[in-house]
């Protein structure tokens, strides 16, 4: 690579995390959000976390003819809300995800519970989005989304790092927490391929697994 093309690189490299921030700003709250757990907060990191530290992987593929890597994350970031289960809401920027921007989320939770908290985009680029949490969600950590392109598919990823955000949080993953995200991310990816075109539940799947995890950015596969 030249000097120039590095050059290039760092600077691309460099517009694509969120700038340093020491508290959470909610710039406009749309109708049907609840700004709760967000406004005024600080980002909360999976070391600052409780108990157990989780890194779950998972992944739906797709012929590659259909869509390529980058096309499908400007999708996911354009469409992020769309692929969501029935009953949680992300209220983000009308114009997509960008590095910086903090969104609302609206949860549902066993027993009918809600919870109402929100995440900052961490990270974004052409080929991955991290998503982190603060403060007051039910989780210290972040999420990366990713697409690569291999053996003819182009695959579809979204991996967890994070820890309990306290011993109640801890107790609800033992309970039941953790088989609901899967089944969250399950049917998340599963919609982000029928849109493609790509209805069958089958070709999403998850590489479980336990113990520290890589820094957010470019995702792995």
């Amino acid at each position: 690579m030249s000097e120039m093309d590095e050059t290039r690189a760092a600077a691309r490299d460099a517009t694509s995390w969120a700038k340093t921030v020491s508290r959470l700003n909610v710039a406009e709250v749309p109708d049907g959000a609840v700004n709760l757990n967000v406004e005024g907060r600080r980002l909360a990191s999976p070391i600052q976390g409780f108990g157990k530290m989780w890194q779950k992987t998972y992944q739906v593929r797709l012929p590659g003819d259909r869509v390529s890597a980058t096309d499908l994350i400007a999708t996911w970031k354009q469409r992020f809300p769309d692929f969501w289960p029935a009953g949680n809401m992300f209220y983000g920027p009308l114009t997509g995800i960008e590095p910086g921007d903090v969104a609302l989320l609206n949860m549902s939770l066993p027993g009918k519970m809600k919870l109402s908290t929100g995440v900052m985009v961490l990270y974004a680029d052409e080929e991955s989005f991290t998503l982190m949490t603060p403060e007051g969600h039910m989780f210290a950590g972040w999420i990366t989304f990713s697409a690569t392109e291999r053996d003819g598919e182009t695959v579809a990823q979204a991996q967890v790092l994070m820890r309990a955000s306290d011993p109640i949080f801890e107790l609800g993953l033992t309970l039941g927490g953790h088989s609901q995200e899967d089944r969250f991310w399950n049917q998340t990816l599963t919609a982000l391929a029928a849109s493609f075109g790509e209805p069958d539940p089958s070709a999403c799947f998850r590489l479980s697994g336990s113990g520290t995890g890589a820094a957010p950015g470019r995702g792995e596969s």
